[in-house]
């Protein structure tokens, strides 16, 4: 009797030590990169808070599956990005990545990781060449190609008739895909063209330069710290009112309160805002809310679809993560419910969805946030997905 016992121990303490690398494996390792630190920490914060919301309202896990979270900060640094990405691929053994806050970090990992055959789901940045001719079928979106924020506001523009506008953006690749994007739908030529470097603080110069130029309107991207200290150097001049700031990814969830009044009746462009009424959304801002006690951005929007995306497909193939043609075939499918209403890929992975205006107000509470004014672009793809050669 003691020896069958004894048996039947020994036998449960191999079933046990066989079984204790099986759970293991079965664990998703994700990396989480974005800038977390200085004047534009605060978008991948949000981009942050909102991924591991889903991840801890579902217990820890993706899919029904337990996964671990690498949180890295990129500094907005594209060198310290790239160690960044080597750390987590060949150290931490992700199978996915996500995050990335700026245009210039994506372009400097986006080819590194996806050579790898790891996953990367973007969740802000979407620099043009790898919606077009350098895109991957490693490579998912849940934001938008940068040109398509603009695009919406140069619709707007041309929609009002003004004719003499001019922009202001920082001088690196998003800079330059958000001017090219509202130029793309405002067809009438710019007056003039401000190219502040990135991290600017001190705007006097650019504003004396818009005042002498004397616009209909002026188009703005500055993301994060810069478009903070932008908007309210643009109020001390005593050009809000005289001239309307049209902007994308500058009055936006991250800088409004810090803006204040300086910011009401700015207009901004983008596909998502705090006030659409689907159930998805409303639950989402109301749980953001409640945790983190601030209206989310447009940032945390795009990495909580992130989530929702990596939720749906991690579900769709049991778990099984390194069946890469089975999982990639679940991320383009999307099935899931996005707090933007529909979400669809097109055949360069990056979203076919509707882009909105809205206008910068004080809601019922006296926060600063974005009321929905108008939708100029409906079912709307990026103008560089010809340029990819996936079906």
């Amino acid at each position: 009797m003691k020896s069958t016992l004894r048996l039947a121990v020994a036998a449960a303490a191999v079933t046990a030590a066989l079984a204790a690398p099986a759970l293991t494996q079965a664990q998703i390792r994700i990396g989480f990169m974005a800038v977390l630190s200085g004047p534009q920490g605060p978008l991948g914060q949000d981009q942050y808070d909102a991924f591991m919301l889903v991840v801890e309202q579902n217990g820890g896990k993706l899919g029904g599956v337990p996964v671990q979270v690498f949180r890295e900060d990129t500094q907005l640094k594209p060198e310290v990005a790239v160690q960044v990405a080597d750390k987590l691929i060949e150290k931490e053994k992700v199978q996915i990545i996500t995050g990335v806050t700026f245009s210039n970090v994506m372009m400097a990992i986006h080819k590194k990781i996806t050579d790898k055959e790891v996953f990367l789901i973007g969740s802000n940045a979407g620099p043009s060449p790898i919606a077009g001719a350098q895109c991957s079928p490693y490579f998912f979106s849940t934001s938008w190609e940068g040109g398509q924020q603009p695009e919406v506001v140069g619709k707007y523009a041309a929609d009002k008739g003004y004719t003499k506008v001019m922009t202001i953006a920082p001088n690196y690749q998003a800079g330059k895909d958000f001017v090219a994007g509202f130029r793309r739908n405002y067809t009438t030529p710019t007056t003039g063209e401000l190219w502040p470097a990135l991290g600017t603080q001190d705007y006097s110069a650019e504003i004396a330069q818009i005042a002498a130029g004397q616009p209909q309107a002026v188009f703005a991207f500055l993301p994060g710290g810069m478009g903070i200290n932008f908007v309210k150097q643009w109020n001390q001049s005593g050009l809000k009112g005289k001239i309307p700031l049209l902007t994308a990814s500058t009055a936006d969830g991250i800088g409004l309160p810090a803006m204040g009044d300086a910011a009401l009746g700015v207009i901004a462009g983008s596909f998502w805002g705090p006030d659409f009424a689907n159930p998805v959304n409303q639950k989402f801002v109301k749980d953001f809310e409640a945790k983190y006690k601030r209206i989310p951005s447009q940032y945390a929007a795009q990495s909580y679809d992130a989530a929702l995306l990596l939720d749906s497909a991690i579900a769709k193939v049991g778990g099984k993560v390194d069946d890469k043609k089975a999982f990639m075939a679940a991320l383009k499918a999307a099935d899931f419910k996005s707090l933007r209403g529909d979400f669809k890929y097109n055949t360069n992975h990056f979203a076919i969805q509707d882009f909105h205006v809205f206008e910068a107000v004080k809601d019922a509470q006296g926060r600063m946030t974005l009321k929905t004014v108008a939708t100029p672009l409906k079912g709307y793809k990026d103008a560089f997905y010809t340029q990819c050669p996936l079906k």
